[in-house]
């Protein structure tokens, strides 16, 4: 048996950064992954769909060109040669990845971990133990538990796609089907969305969520709200969804965007005696520790409502900063996380939606500001597509406690006033910020 300070069991962002920090900290750390290094976010999530993101926006430059005063001969699209792109950037990432595993001194072993005991496992036949085991393995796209499910195919199977299709049926409502289906749309395709309930992003500001549908509706997308698939079946040239009342919706491709599951069942954590949820996550507190002394576990494998890879970043490193750094009260702090949803048109938001606010301060603690414009870009354009803007500001002293924006820059504007939130800042304190004029970001601080 081979013995180290620290195992991480999962080569993603969260278990990456936390070995990575440990090893410089002079811990003999281990990475175990059986599949590819980085991750989700690596190699079918965060990067891959930024990639396809931003053809999608090439997209509209396209057909906004004439409005500036170019003759452009009409574009074709080969999304087979998006895909050969985007497939060799992300290679060359992992072989990033590796070697900054490597330089900053950890080991790596390819394989399946599954736990002996609470600090020892076992991966392709050989065994490893430390007094500190990381879990962070992440989890995996969710197909339903309807029949002919598999005619389907999840995230994973959108960055395996070569050719475009023409009619797709995107089933879901969160971050993964606006984004996907948003890109897809933005290309040239006929997207329908399938919902089950009756919104998009349902926990994020009634704002956002509105005004989302409205911008996917005006570019030809179809919102089918209050669908629950019954089966898929399939049809001439692709297949149909049937749902429980009956109702029946025809594609050339059926993407199912309905959410993740961890990655524990493959794990033997009853070996280690770690508790799950009765959905597989596993269960921490707030230093990331498990119910068993040594064990943690970070990032998509403990579920809730923050699974992003800075969140799971900054959960590794400051695990091991508490380990191996001489820092034991390092822990991340949850509050006010900014998250930027890559939907068309892209979605930024801090803090807390006005519901949530109204709910934890009052209605009269509670004051809104909000703005809707035409950005500058689309002045000369035929394409008008809105920017929304809302403030949601607490108390006598209106300490801003919300920022949600929807809209052409909104992804990028966020940074700062995230920063703004976290320090405390209270409306005067926009109010006195000059502007940066023209931009979209100087209405934050101008909203009356």
């Amino acid at each position: 048996m081979r013995e180290l300070d620290f195992i991480v069991i999962g080569g993603g962002s969260g278990g990456l950064a936390a070995a990575r920090r440990a090893a410089r900290h002079g811990a003999r750390a281990l990475v175990i992954e059986a599949g590819p290094l980085g991750g989700t976010c690596v190699n079918v999530g965060c990067v891959p769909k930024k990639v396809s993101y931003h053809a999608a926006e090439l997209a509209g430059l396209f057909r906004d060109a004439a409005d500036y005063g170019f003759e452009l001969a009409p574009p074709t699209f080969d999304l087979g040669r998006l895909k050969r792109a985007r497939d060799a950037y992300v290679e060359r990432l992992r072989g990033i990845y590796a070697q900054n595993l490597e330089r900053d001194g950890a080991e790596r072993v390819n394989g399946w971990a599954t736990f002996v005991d609470a600090r020892s496992v076992e991966v392709a036949g050989e065994r490893y133990s430390a007094p500190h085991v990381l879990i962070a393995t992440g989890g995996r796209p969710r197909l339903p538990d309807v029949a002919g499910a598999a005619l389907g195919i999840s995230s994973d199977g959108f960055f395996a796609l070569e050719r475009l299709p023409e009619r797709p049926l995107v089933v879901g409502a969160g971050y993964v089907a606006v984004e996907l289906g948003g890109i897809l749309q933005a290309l040239g395709a006929s997207v329908t969305f399938v919902v089950r309930g009756h919104e998009l992003l349902r926990y994020f500001d009634p704002m956002l969520r509105n005004a989302l549908a409205e911008e996917l509706t005006q570019t030809g997308a179809k919102l089918e709200f209050g669908f629950e698939p019954e089966r898929a079946e399939r049809a001439p040239g692709g297949v149909r969804l049937v749902a429980k009342d009956g109702r029946e919706l025809f594609g050339d491709c059926l993407l199912w965007a309905i959410g993740r599951e961890p990655m524990t069942a493959r794990l033997g954590l009853e070996h280690a005696g770690v508790q799950l949820d009765p959905e597989g996550y596993v269960l921490v507190d707030e230093f990331q520790s498990t119910n068993v002394p040594g064990v943690y576990a970070l990032g998509d494998v403990i579920g809730g409502d923050r699974m992003l890879t800075p969140v799971a970043i900054a959960a590794g490193r400051k695990l091991a900063e508490r380990l191996f750094g001489g820092q034991p009260d390092a822990r991340v702090d949850y509050t006010d996380v900014p998250t930027v949803v890559f939907s068309h048109p892209p979605i930024g938001t801090v803090g807390l939606s006005e519901p949530a606010a109204r709910e934890r301060f009052g209605d009269a603690a509670v004051r809104v500001y909000t703005t809707a414009f035409t950005s500058l870009y689309h002045g000369v354009t035929q394409r008008k597509p809105r920017t929304r803007m809302k403030l949601v500001v607490s108390g006598p002293e209106e300490r801003v406690v919300g920022v949600h924006s929807i809209g052409l820059g909104s992804d990028e504007l966020l940074q700062g006033f995230a920063v703004a939130v976290k320090l405390g800042a209270r409306k005067a304190d926009l109010d006195r910020t000059l502007a940066i004029h023209p931009t979209a970001a100087e209405e934050l601080v101008t909203l009356r």
